[in-house]
């Protein structure tokens, strides 16, 4: 194994080539597993009774503050948390553009869409790191709890910035600190872990999601201007165990859970109601609490 210090000088010629293409490789095969997570959970996303998705994305449309008449991208769309508010906030004169990785999410958000009779948003099976949708073509864009997800998310920003206008703005939205309980929680997950699930989502003390300044710093490396943040608390609230594993299955969570060997699911549930035991209000529902972060430029 070669030391920090000499591996630049040794590695040249080919082998940086080889290297750069197994860099290559493993972009592609993280954007593959995203993609067949999200395919998995297409049918439960955002379904399970608990205002998750919905509150966020709300909050991130209105500091956004999309117009009349704008055309607006939703990148990582989902199953439309946002989608739907920037096609009521652009309106009939406007257009909403969703991208998602995963095939089934884009066809149970298409039938939404369909059924909602509305002639305004396109639907496309997209690559949010490295989208081919034309240059200044969009005046917001949003990106809902996606960033963290991407492989290299300074390069995915450079490019969303080179989809908007002239004045366009983008806003993600991504994780701050969450209360001790629900840090438990995803304690139980960590032994389980592979190194690209510990995120600041579950680790929390290093890499640019772990704090304001970090993110912020992304977007301004990325060459956005006016970077700002806006922070609100979102409280969890949960029946008992049982909607906390159906809930906590039916997202990207769901990859902790496939870490995790079936026979130790219910030793795990059954850690897990013991910590959810101390949230549980007067009416004996366990309460969480989670910090979003808006992180806003143009």
């Amino acid at each position: 194994m070669l030391p920090e210090t000499g591996r630049d000088a040794v590695v040249t010629g080919p082998a940086r080539g080889q290297n750069a293409t197994m860099a290559t490789t493993e972009t592609s095969r993280r954007s593959a597993d995203v993609a067949a997570l999200f395919d998995t959970v297409a049918d439960t996303y955002d379904s399970v009774g608990v205002p998750w998705f919905g509150p966020i994305a709300e909050r991130l449309i209105e500091a956004l503050a999309p117009a009349p008449g704008e055309r607006a991208l939703d990148v990582g769309c989902g199953r439309g948390a946002a989608l739907f508010g920037l096609a009521e906030a652009v309106g009939k004169t406007g257009n909403v553009t969703g991208i998602d990785l995963a095939d089934r999410m884009i066809a149970a958000t298409r039938a939404d869409v369909e059924a909602r009779g509305l002639t305004t948003v396109d639907l496309q099976v997209m690559d949010a790191a490295a989208p081919t949708l034309g240059r200044a073509r969009f005046d917001v864009i949003a990106a809902s709890l996606v960033l963290f997800l991407l492989p290299e998310p300074g390069a995915a920003l450079s490019a969303w910035r080179g989809l908007l206008t002239e004045r366009g703005r983008l806003g993600v939205s991504t994780f701050g600190p969450r209360d001790e309980v629900w840090v438990e929680l995803d304690e139980l997950f960590t032994p389980y872990l592979p190194p690209q699930l510990l995120d600041a989502r579950t680790s929390g003390t290093s890499g640019p999601f772990a704090s304001d300044a970090g993110v912020e710093g992304l977007l301004t490396e990325a060459g956005y201007a006016d970077v700002r943040t806006v922070t609100f608390d979102l409280p969890l609230v949960l029946t008992g165990i049982d909607q906390w594993v159906r809930w906590s299955q039916s997202h990207g969570q769901r990859a902790m859970w496939n870490a995790v060997p079936a026979d130790e699911h219910a030793a795990l549930r059954q850690a897990a109601l013991g910590v959810l035991n101390q949230a549980r209000g007067r009416d004996g529902r366990p309460r969480l609490r989670q910090q979003v972060r808006l992180t806003l430029g143009s």
